[in-house]
């Protein structure tokens, strides 16, 4: 019985390592067009790219027509970018146009993580 219940346990356990989680997430908000820029290379002249790159996208070009449409995500600072769902690009943009901020759109996301680099965004707060 007791080898029964355990087997049962790992099964449980297993199941759940594929479901996606909840998180909050900070990092700026940034178009996927984009944010090939801002990954970090070590080339022999140093390292580039990272976080400094996307600090430095600007609000112009996360408007721009192509940008839009490529969708946007979070870049965060260990360098991943996290793409949104369709909801989280629709609040992406919103924000993106209400804000006065010329670059460095820091921001919070709260939602789930989920396989990849995705994440299903339920807010989104520009810093």
């Amino acid at each position: 019985m007791l080898r029964l219940r355990s087997l049962g346990i790992v099964g449980l356990a297993a199941g759940l390592v594929g479901v996606a989680s909840a998180a909050d997430v900070k990092g700026v908000l940034m178009d996927k067009m984009c944010s090939g820029k801002a990954d970090e290379r070590v080339l022999s002249t140093g390292i580039q790219g990272g976080m400094i790159v996307a600090e430095a996208h600007t609000r112009e070009c996360a408007l721009m027509p192509a940008c839009q449409k490529s969708g946007y995500g979070v870049y965060t600072s260990d360098n991943k970018f996290l793409i949104f769902d369709e909801a989280g690009n629709r609040k992406a943009l919103e924000a993106i146009k209400a804000s006065k901020k010329l670059d460095d759109l820091e921001v919070e996301v709260t939602g789930e993580v989920g396989k990849g680099d995705t994440i299903k965004v339920q807010s989104l707060k520009l810093l």
